[in-house]
């Protein structure tokens, strides 16, 4: 079993631990290339993506999916390409709509979908979306998607060589992307990525879009316009910090004018003051509707 949990890259994770003290599995962080062995919970250390390959963890450090390393969807769409209709998929509580695009590969690669059931989970924006657009085999309570996931029978086991040779040449593509004059399938539409503010390219397999720059972060379309919005905000805050500076020197300036008998000089520089006032006040109000309007849809 192989778990990914979206936690901050520079803490540490005790997931391992209290899984280990819960039940009889062996629970750990793999090392790079650590074979998969049966009776163990592997469980995606920080800051770095967990995915599968030739039967083996491999640790990825590559770009961002949705503002995560580890990210659930690298390893979902890793496990479909390794295992198909042996691969099995759960998305349990969580925000936005992480999990989803994993979920559908495996889905489609003839393997058991499963998510929690929403009402039960503490934030159900990722098993409401992959419920949504995946439609999963299996919707239930985390108790009993434990009981659903041990009794699914497995498919017989197939040459997946062709799918690893896949796999590879995908990995050859993203090396040498940067050469080429089209980095990417999809539509450049004249966004730019909230990560590195390379342009963006939008892809669509028919049920849900894929926002992708050149060095290969990716988003899903609640994560995207998520982690814009936080970059429109911090935009705001920017101008705002500016505004109020602006003022503050503009006074600043006004009081020594003054002082030196420059009262043409003073006035300007009061009236800047007052003009840069008034806009930091125009800009505050816009901000808290702002952040009033981001909260409002974060609950919906």
């Amino acid at each position: 079993m192989l778990v990914v949990v979206h936690v901050s890259p520079s803490s540490p994770s005790a997931l391992p631990q209290i899984l280990a003290r819960a039940g009889q599995l062996t629970a750990k962080h793999p090392e790079y290339l650590e074979p998969i062995e049966p009776g163990h919970i592997y469980v995606a250390p920080p800051n770095a993506h967990l995915v599968v390959s030739d039967g083996r963890c491999v640790l990825d450090p590559g770009p961002k999916l949705n503002g995560h390393r580890p990210a659930v969807d690298a390893l979902f769409r890793s496990v479909a390409q390794e295992y198909g209709a042996r691969s099995a998929g759960v998305v349990l509580s969580g925000v936005l709509d992480d999990g989803t695009v994993g979920l559908l590969a495996i889905k489609r690669a003839g393997g058991a979908t499963f998510a929690q059931d929403p009402e039960e989970a503490h934030y159900p924006g990722m098993p409401t979306s992959a419920i949504e657009y995946v439609q999963p085999d299996y919707i239930a309570t985390a108790a009993e998607l434990g009981r659903l996931l041990a009794a699914v029978p497995l498919a017989p086991p197939l040459d997946t060589s062709s799918e690893r040779g896949a796999m590879h040449e995908q990995h050859i593509e993203e090396v040498t992307r940067g050469a080429t004059e089209d980095p990417q399938p999809g539509e450049s539409i004249g966004l730019t990525c909230p990560e590195c503010q390379g342009a963006i390219w939008v892809a669509s397999d028919g049920q849900t879009e894929s926002f992708r720059c050149r060095v290969g972060h990716e988003y899903t379309e609640e994560s995207f316009a998520a982690a814009d919005s936080a970059r429109v905000e911090t935009a705001l805050w920017t101008a705002l910090r500016a505004l109020e500076e602006r003022a503050a020197l503009q006074h600043r300036m006004a009081l020594r004018a003054r002082d030196r008998g420059q009262r043409l000089r003073a006035y300007s520089y009061e009236r800047s003051a007052a003009g840069a006032t008034e806009d930091a006040i125009v800009l505050r109000d816009l901000l808290a509707s702002f952040v009033r309007g981001a909260d409002e849809e974060e609950v919906a």
